[in-house]
């Protein structure tokens, strides 16, 4: 009888039962699960099969001993007794794994520095060559776990993870790791369906991970066959006899695979780079007579034509959309799948593996299984669905529900529901109000119920929704969850698609990483106020360009410039300066310490036909620049932000604490008759009671608030007007 020895296999978190039930079936004596690992018995000659056919496992490792220890010391002590020389040679390369901690080894680092003194000191002591350490291609890989005060010391027959199997192309990137893709597979009984001839489709194959685990599934094809390296063909008790016969059997099969017919799999995807990646990956495998892959879109996915296949496998791995503004996009992407399975597939299985599960729901076929399991490090959750008519969700009539003007394909949660029948109240109240004053861009919803914290914000066709802060109180998962409410209510409201909807989400972190930016689109809108064109851009940056609350302050400039010298402090985009152009200021200076913002501002100067001989732009601290002003302006806008920080100033900008001196300093360059306008945004903020005593002050608050700024409680800004004693 052949020797027995301990081993542990090792997976991904989630597929510790599968990953029992193969390894029993290939002949494993099954000892203890613990998350993402399996300890079983077994002989040489089954750990190596285990090895080759392990469509689940990340490392197999041979257990050498297991010893009580937390302590640099025991450590040491207890890896220098062991009989090396039994396992390797003194002249080996070897390369040693750690994993764990305590409170005297507190990084995996130390720990593999002590283990590998403790090997290379054992045969030192023997006065024989010490073994080097080579990290990239050892012969032998020792692997040394610390786990609840217990070290176990193994030998990696694997060499390295499982999961490569050797067909992937040099520096491809893949969504789904090899042995997870065949998880996937196997919940979703893959080798049931090809064993009754059925095929496979993934409508979003990347580079084709799922489409060559599924084949090799369906031909049953050794995943470790491809492997040219192996950790334990160094080990001294390799026993080289067992794995050719292995590796001959494995060829042999194959062999015989190949010449028969198989299952149609098939894979699209509309990146064509993409698709020429897994064509190469495919090749790589030798699977290119079984496996077929093509450019296509989504929206034109459909049953093959060309054979018939009454069932099937429809599975796919799509984009999480781990922003929420790619989310909106991605709701049109799963409705469309939702959709085609409706539509070709009935009769079939699917399997959608997403880590955005609130996703999957809104593709109208109801999952009967689902199974929570790790994507790396992002929680995913694979759903299967029989697709036949009693899965489908039948959507109400959204007609019946709201305006017929109305248009939506999305059926909503009540807390949906709630929010776009708020919207259109909203919508009816400003309506007469935004027709009349001819008004584009304006405020439709801010937070005006407490679950729903946005502001959602019409810019001509598009609509831009800005999430506050969630508090403490809400979790990550309801907030989230709420905002996919609000933009599934917005795109139905607004009968807008979801490239027209961009999304500022707010996360519990500082700075300007409190939102969550989209990619860079370049994406500027030509949008009037009154007389003005302005650029906006809803996509690209923290703001938009143009701060709708102080519309009517902008427009009251604009009546009052004909023939003034106007100067615009904390200047932006240059809106307000654009404004004063049109309406006639005899020149125009914008301040700011943002070289983007300045170059947007040139860029509204420009588009309004306005010269820069005229209309100057400054890069300068305002502070520092108003210090060393020796001009007179008529009229001057002070708007200065709650507080700044910037490296480029010399100290932080408080405009609670600071206004006193700003206003101060702007009104020696104001005229004898001119007039300063002094905003901010400071929600609790409080003028100082010298400036009062030293000035005129008109509180123009309530008047320069428009309709849709008018909500009562506390006002999104403060404004007064200034002027001379």
């Amino acid at each position: 009888m052949s020797q027995r020895y301990s081993f542990i296999a090792t997976c991904p978190k989630g597929l510790e039962q599968l990953l029992a039930s193969e390894i029993s079936a290939l002949g494993a004596e099954l000892n203890r699960e613990t998350v993402g690992a399996m300890s079983f018995s077994a002989d040489v000659a089954t750990a190596y099969r285990i090895c080759l056919w392990s469509r689940l496992a990340n490392r197999v490792l041979l257990v050498l001993t297991e010893f009580r220890g937390e302590s640099a010391d025991a450590l040491y002590d207890g890896l220098k007794n062991l009989k090396w020389d039994e396992h390797l040679s003194a002249d080996s390369k070897i390369t040693v794994d750690f994993n764990g901690q305590s409170n005297d080894i507190r990084n995996t680092h130390f720990g593999a520095l002590k283990s590998k003194d403790a090997i290379v000191d054992y045969f030192l002591a023997r006065g024989a060559q010490r073994p080097s350490v080579d990290k990239e291609n050892p012969d032998v890989r020792v692997n040394v776990r610390l786990r609840k005060g217990y070290i176990t010391v193994a030998i990696d027959l694997s060499g390295e993870s499982l999961h490569r199997r050797a067909y992937r192309s040099s520096g491809a990137m893949a969504p789904l790791k090899e042995n997870l893709a065949a998880a996937l597979l196997l919940r979703a009984d893959w080798p049931g369906m090809a064993s009754r001839g059925g095929g496979l489709i993934d409508p979003m194959c990347g580079s084709g991970t799922l489409l060559i685990e599924a084949a090799m599934m369906a031909m049953q094809i050794a995943p470790g066959l491809l492997r040219s390296r192996w950790g334990f063909t160094g080990w001294r008790g390799h026993d080289s006899i067992a794995w050719d016969s292995l590796l001959e059997e494995a060829r042999a099969l194959r062999s015989k695979a190949m010449a028969k017919d198989w299952p149609e799999i098939r894979g699209y995807d509309a990146n064509g780079k993409v698709v020429a990646q897994a064509e190469e990956n495919i090749d790589n495998a030798g699977l290119g007579r079984f496996v077929k892959v093509s450019r296509r879109e989504l929206a034109q996915l459909a049953m093959p034509t060309h054979r018939t296949v009454p069932e099937g496998l429809l599975i796919t791995n799509p984009p999480y959309g781990e922003r929420l503004g790619e989310q909106a996009e991605l709701l049109h992407l799963y409705r469309h799948l939702g959709q085609a399975m409706k539509a070709h597939f009935t009769g079939w299985q699917a399997a959608i593996f997403t880590g955005n599960p609130d996703l999957g729901k809104r593709m109208g076929v109801r999952s009967h299984k689902q199974y929570q399991l790790l994507n790396g490090t992002i929680p995913a959750k694979l759903l299967l669905f029989n697709i036949n008519s009693e899965a489908f969700v039948v959507e109400r009539d959204q007609a019946q529900q709201q305006d017929k003007n109305a248009a939506s394909d999305v059926q909503l949660t009540a807390g949906g529901q709630m929010f776009a029948n708020r919207l259109r109240k909203n919508i009816k109240r400003l309506s007469k109000w935004k027709n009349k004053n001819e008004i584009e861009c304006y405020r439709v919803y801010d937070a005006d119920m407490p679950e729903y914290a946005v502001a959602v914000d019409c810019y001509g066709s598009a609509v831009h929704i800005a999430e506050y802060m969630a508090p403490v109180t809400i979790s990550e998962e309801d907030a989230e969850r709420r905002l996919r409410e609000v933009i599934e209510a917005v795109s139905q409201v607004f009968s807008v698609s979801a490239g027209n909807i961009a999304i500022k989400e707010r996360r519990r972190q500082r700075g300007k990483d409190q939102y969550q930016r989209q990619a860079p689109r370049n994406s500027f809108m030509e949008l009037r106020e009154g007389q003005a064109k302005i650029l906006v851009n809803l996509f690209d940056y923290l703001d938009t360009g143009l701060f709708l609350d102080h519309r009517p302050v902008r427009l009251d400039i604009a009546a009052r410039a004909k023939g003034k010298r106007f100067l615009n402090l904390f200047s932006y985009t240059g809106v307000a300066s654009v404004q004063a152009g049109i309406g006639g200021a005899r020149f125009t200076t914008s301040v700011d310490m943002s070289r983007t913002y300045l170059q947007w501002a040139r860029r509204n100067l420009s588009l309004n036909g306005l010269s820069e001989a005229r209309h100057r732009t400054e890069h300068a601290d305002c502070r520092k620049w108003l210090k060393s002003c020796e001009d007179q302006y008529d009229l001057i806008l002070l708007d200065p932000p709650t507080f700044s920080n910037s490296k480029r100033m010399d100290d932080v900008l408080d405009t609670q604490r600071d206004h006193g001196e700003l206003i101060d300093d702007t009104m020696r360059c104001l005229a004898p008759d001119g007039l300063l306008i002094f905003s901010t945004n400071k929600r609790d903020f409080s003028l100082d009671d010298g400036v009062a005593e030293k000035y005129q002050i008109e509180d123009k608050t309530k008047w320069s608030l428009d309709e849709d700024f008018s909500r009562g409680g506390k006002p999104i800004h403060y404004c007064w007007y200034i002027r001379r004693r």
